[in-house]
């Protein structure tokens, strides 16, 4: 059986990280997409009104909203629209990093766990933050506990849980994705003509999935941030 041509490591010319080379490539589709979508809208007669038909900004539109509606779901709190600038680019990106690896010969940069605890760092700084943004410094109180004369014994399982997220959440996207990639590149070798369509079916679920479950524990962590109490 012959080994696939990576397209990332020829690009790279083995000076660059392939987790990079591909964050860039995916980075600049993302960018190139928004950019697009944004002439579309400005040139528009009217911007109110959708196009007929199928056209990249009708697509957008159609993205935009689709993330809109779950983070109100999801969160189900008051002004949750603010967060969704963050949560839907951070969707996207995992998104569309995931399905580069349906690529044939390119590697996804979610399947290298640099990138993924990146994220999951992102993503914890992120929630903190909005933690401290509503309720100010009282957000402190939630390491301590329900009751203050078990503070000292609350404060380190609180801490432990607290930095214990961000490795979860990069942990579980690298495992799935390099599983996913290995399995893929693996049984699509071995079959031939229709057979490997679907094992591609299947990535691109588990590529879904992914991100919906990191971008979801995201935001389940914001509303515990956001509370006044556990």
């Amino acid at each position: 059986m012959s080994k696939s041509v990576n397209f990332i490591e020829l690009i790279s010319g083995g000076k660059l990280p392939e987790e990079l080379v591909g964050t860039w490539i995916v980075m600049a589709i993302l960018l190139l997409f928004g950019l697009a979508a944004r002439r579309a809208l400005l040139q528009a007669a009217d911007p109110i009104r959708p196009d007929e038909g199928l056209s990249l900004r009708s697509f957008a539109e159609v993205v935009v909203e689709q993330i809109d509606t779950f983070t109100q779901s999801v969160m189900a709190t008051h002004g949750y629209r603010r967060l969704v600038p963050f949560l839907g680019s951070l969707f996207l990106f995992i998104l569309a990093a995931n399905f580069f690896g349906l690529i044939p010969g390119m590697e996804p940069p979610t399947a290298n766990s640099n990138l993924t605890f990146a994220l999951g760092a992102i993503s914890f700084g992120y929630f903190i933050y909005q933690g401290f943004a509503a309720n100010g410094v009282r957000y402190l109180r939630n390491f301590l506990g329900p009751l203050l004369p078990l503070a000292p014994l609350m404060l380190p399982i609180e801490l432990a849980d607290h930095l214990f997220r961000p490795f979860s959440l990069g942990v579980r996207l690298y495992a799935n994705m390099f599983a996913d990639h290995q399995v893929l590149g693996i049984f699509t070798g071995l079959t031939k003509l229709v057979v490997p369509l679907a094992f591609y079916a299947l990535g691109a679920i588990v590529c879904v999935i992914q991100a919906l479950i990191f971008v979801v524990l995201t935001m389940s962590y914001i509303k515990l941030a956001q509370a006044h109490e556990h």
